[in-house]
């Protein structure tokens, strides 16, 4: 008979959770800048006009193109621009997500019974989605600082405080560090894909097991995550473009929602330039899913076990205290009873 996997709290989850997602991104940070760097930049139009700065730009062919030139341009420091700032984002990010997700998930499987069948692929997506909404409104200023980090030039780039600070000052205020909340909102489905298919996935290539290996749980948050990439890809795009400095051909306007970031790509780079950059974002979430998961799973499994030797070491030590009272009861007993004896 297969061993249950050990229930784990909200709190556990979430530890869990974030643990797994900053050793993920933090070992393939250099994808993540560079997919940004991609997603942001204008192709060339490959005609002269009254911008010529604009064709003259910088402009990324590859991914390995971006990756060469950053690091000739910047050393390899330059590949790790903006990660304190990202790491905190994805670890707050995370955190709240897996939290709110096993709240959720807990309290759905407990108003439909012991005696219900796991839940459905449109039950898995609500539940991811709720708690992907909720995770984005308390963490989305870090995302904005960090992309504006990650698509600075060098000798632009400021630190974590002063580039929230140049946000601030800038023509939407505080509500600056909100830029993209809709878009963010409407990419909790991204997620919610991502955690309902590994879900469904889960159960139709190992199903009834409790206990995947770590290359089982890689391969699924690699296929699940892959899925959720290609569908919300114009919207990951359109996220990036609204929370970067707007292009030069903009003059410095800022975008006023995704839609008229959409509206700009096709304009300038047709349909296919709403996914720009597709190439290392699917590469950088297939290996930070799968990692993620593989990390989950076996964070969650040492946090039991320290759970359970923490409560065992004050059980021990509630018995220590106990046994030690009881001694100490029997000696005053016994030197009260002494006396009697004796008479």
């Amino acid at each position: 008979m297969a061993q249950s996997k050990p229930a784990i709290s909200p709190w556990g989850g979430a530890v869990a959770g974030a643990t797994g997602a900053v050793i993920a991104n933090a070992l393939v940070y250099p994808l993540d800048i560079v997919k940004t760097r991609l997603q942001v930049q204008v192709r060339p139009s490959g005609r002269k006009s009254d911008n010529d700065d604009d064709d003259d730009a910088l402009h990324y062919s590859s991914t390995w193109n971006a990756i060469s030139r950053i690091v000739a341009d910047e050393g390899i420091q330059g590949l790790y621009a903006g990660m304190n700032g990202a790491l905190v984002g994805v670890a707050s990010t995370n955190f709240a997500y897996f939290y709110w997700y096993t709240v959720a998930r807990a309290l759905y499987t407990k108003s439909a019974g012991p005696s219900a069948a796991s839940p459905s692929t449109a039950v898995e997506l609500s539940l991811g989605a709720a708690a992907g909404a909720l995770a984005q409104l308390f963490t989305i200023p870090v995302a904005v600082i960090t992309t504006r980090q990650q698509t600075a030039a060098k000798v632009d780039r400021k630190g974590l405080f002063a580039t929230a600070h140049e946000v601030i000052e800038g023509p939407d205020g505080v509500s600056g560090l909100w830029r993209g909340l809709k878009a963010s909102l409407v990419l909790v489905v991204n997620p919610a894909i991502t955690y309902g298919a590994y879900e469904r996935l889960k159960d139709v290539f190992f199903h009834g097991k409790t206990k995947l290996k770590p290359w089982e749980a890689f391969l699924l948050g690699a296929m699940s995550k892959a899925l959720a990439t290609i569908a919300t890809q114009p919207l990951i795009v359109a996220k990036v473009g609204l929370q970067s400095k707007p292009p030069p051909a903009r003059k410095g306007k800022p975008f006023g929602s995704f839609v008229e970031v959409m509206r700009f790509i096709i304009q300038h780079e047709g349909i296919q330039g709403l996914f720009k950059g597709i190439g290392p974002q699917i590469l950088k979430g297939l290996l930070v899913q799968g990692i993620l998961m593989m990390t989950k799973e076996k964070a969650e499994l040492l946090y039991v076990l320290v759970l359970r030797y923490l409560k065992s070491v004050s059980f021990s030590r509630a018995q220590g205290a106990i046994a030690a009272s009881s001694a100490t009861s029997l000696a005053k007993n016994a030197a009260l009873i002494k006396p009697l004896v004796k008479s």
